[in-house]
């Protein structure tokens, strides 16, 4: 029953258990322990909806030694020959469809000026802030990234302290001097007294705040930017507002997104639907940042059909032997299955992995027992894969919906929505709620909303619901950041000029000769990575793959000769100024300016 429950995307929640496990979501402080666990001799005080934990049948545990003891998920296991058989491009669309894990991803730095609705990208008011003088602080590691510092703000309380009270590592600040304290020669110094509150009528008055709207716009961000949280992850802070606000947050997901939001006591799950083909979301190594492979998401998806009905303690080398055997004509490296189980790890699906990658050789290392949490291995999957006939009828029936969802998800997860993208129905609902419908999700979100006129965006200048910051600090943004100034600066369209569904092409030696100027400009002085330096055909493919990854550029329709790519009209908000008689480059890679031409602009 539960096998054929999670092969049609059903998700089931158990309420506390009192035998005080310690794995997977049950890893938590003791203050969250507290606050969640049921009260001895009654129910929980918040009932959480589905079947009892302690009421679900269990399944004994396998005799050790037999790796045919674990039983796999059918609809997981043809999820994972799948993957297998699909392309790199293919594969990551199937992911977002199948498990909706990806996080939001905005654009932040609003335009200098909010122009009318009918201003163009092209020739609009920019957002630029010239890359070589800007800089940002590194963005932290886990955790909520920075809290809303304005009014509305819900002070996050950090590193054990006590609301008002200073951290357990930081030293009392003396603010006066303390009795009976002397000076170096002896004598006590004088305590002031306080100086009495000077009213300031000239300020006017603070504005209400609305916490519990605070709260509920916190946590809202909080699942959009990372759809698993648990009690006890590195998102533990914001778990408590998602289950105070549960109820609230459930019907607005639902009715904005269709989203389906599942809040148990030790983790919540927002189940995302998929982006369609050609979205450009992968997943990627929580450590390396290396991206998977087919092959990878397919031990991810293998280790997940053996994991959802697994005993809670697993021997390591029993399951690697167990994914061996199941599967045997999934052909896979170690370096894959090393990266599938760092991602279940990283989700806490499993607990800490042993030393040596996913095929150590050391006995020890196979005899080390992982803690496997079938809740949150049940919770991952959020597609229908028993329902499709094949990959591709997979992704289509996650990216289903109707207009107005649809539109709204676009709006939510990607940087921009270009009206040239849409079907006709879809363009036809985003003319029509052209401001409500943007309006709404920019509330729910704290977002701003910019709209022009081949599309709307969702911007976030906070650069804390997205999953890349642009521009950003590093060699590889800021070099991206430079070739798409140039660019826009050279093939940008004329006043007046028309362009086919919106986008420019860009011509290939031009891509060449422009890094190659920002290399021997910006790179050297800088001191780029060495890798970058010397071979400008790995920084071309970085380069080109964050921007096609923001919507920025885009390839050529497959078939076109030869391939190429094309600029999108929001890569225009990052020119510098509209000049549409740029003087041409003055490195080495650059094609020398016509004679007089300088000359002439000048005049």
């Amino acid at each position: 029953m539960e096998q054929q429950e999670y092969a049609v995307g059903a998700t089931r929640v158990a309420t506390g258990r009192p035998d005080g496990r310690t794995g997977g979501t049950g890893r938590r402080p003791t203050d969250a322990l507290l606050a969640v666990r049921e009260p001895a001799g009654g129910p929980a005080p918040e009932a959480v909806s589905g079947p009892r934990a302690d009421a679900a049948p269990t399944r004994p545990a396998p005799e050790p030694g037999t790796a045919s003891a674990l039983s796999p998920d059918p609809g997981l296991l043809r999820l994972a020959h799948w993957f297998a058989a699909a392309t790199p491009g293919t594969a990551d669309d199937l992911c977002a469809a199948s498990f909706g894990l990806y996080p939001a991803r905005h654009l932040g730095a609003p335009a200098e000026a909010a122009p009318d609705a009918d201003v163009s990208w092209w020739h609009g008011p920019t957002a630029h802030a010239t890359a070589a003088l800007r800089s940002r602080e590194p963005r932290p590691v886990g955790g909520l990234r920075r809290a809303r510092r304005d009014a509305s703000a819900l002070p996050v309380v950090r590193s054990g302290a006590k609301p008002g009270r200073p951290g357990r590592h930081r030293k009392p600040e003396r603010t006066r001097p303390v009795p009976g304290a002397q000076d170096r020669s002896g004598q006590d110094l004088p305590i002031p007294a306080p100086a009495p509150p000077v009213a300031d009528v000239s300020a006017p008055p603070l504005p209400a705040v609305d916490l519990p709207a605070a709260e509920r716009r916190i946590a809202a961000r909080l699942l959009l930017a990372h759809p698993l949280v648990t009690a006890s992850g590195p998102h533990a802070d914001g778990f408590p507002l998602i289950r105070r606000h549960r109820d609230w947050l459930v019907e607005r997901f639902d009715a904005l997104l269709g989203y389906r939001l599942v809040v148990g006591p030790w983790h919540a799950r927002l189940c995302k639907a998929g982006l369609g083909p050609g979205a450009a979301r992968r997943l990627e190594h929580p450590t390396t940042g290396a991206p998977f492979t087919p092959a990878g998401y397919a031990q991810l998806a293998l280790a997940l059909a053996l994991l959802v009905d697994a005993p809670e303690q697993l021997p390591y080398g029993r399951l690697l032997d167990a994914m061996r055997a199941v599967a045997p004509g999934l052909a896979a490296g170690p370096a894959d299955r090393a990266m599938a189980l760092a991602a279940l790890a990283d989700w806490q699906v499993l607990g800490d992995l042993p030393a040596g990658g996913a095929g150590p050789a050391d006995p020890a290392a196979r005899a080390a027992v992982l803690t496997v949490d079938r809740e949150l291995a049940r919770a991952v999957p959020a597609g229908p894969p028993a329902l499709a006939d094949d990959a591709a009828d997979l992704i289509r029936r996650a990216a289903d919906a109707e207009p107005a969802t649809a539109v709204r998800r676009l709006l939510a997860e990607t940087p921009a929505v270009l009206d040239a993208d849409l079907p006709e129905d879809r363009r036809a609902w985003l003319h029509e709620h052209r401001l409500s419908g943007p309006a709404a999700l920019a509330d729910f979100l704290g977002l701003e909303t910019e709209l022009r006129t081949e599309g709307v965006a969702l911007l976030d200048p906070a650069d804390e619901l997205t999953d890349l910051v642009f521009p950003g600090a590093g060699p590889l943004p800021q070099a991206a950041l430079l070739l798409l100034e140039r660019l826009v600066e050279e093939v940008r369209p004329l006043p007046g000029e028309t362009t086919t569904g919106g986008d420019v092409p860009i011509p290939d030696a031009l891509i060449d000769g422009l890094l190659g100027d920002i290399a021997d400009e910006y790179g050297l002085p800088a001191r780029w990575r060495r890798d970058y330096l010397a071979d400008r055909t790995a920084l071309r493919r970085d380069a080109l793959d964050l921007l096609h990854n923001l919507g920025l550029i885009t390839p050529t329709p497959r078939g076109s000769r030869p391939p190429g790519w094309l600029l999108r009209p929001p890569a225009a908000r990052y020119a510098p100024a509209p000049d549409f008689h740029p003087v041409p480059g003055t490195g080495r890679h650059s094609r020398p300016a016509p004679a007089g031409a300088r000359e002439q602009r000048q005049a």
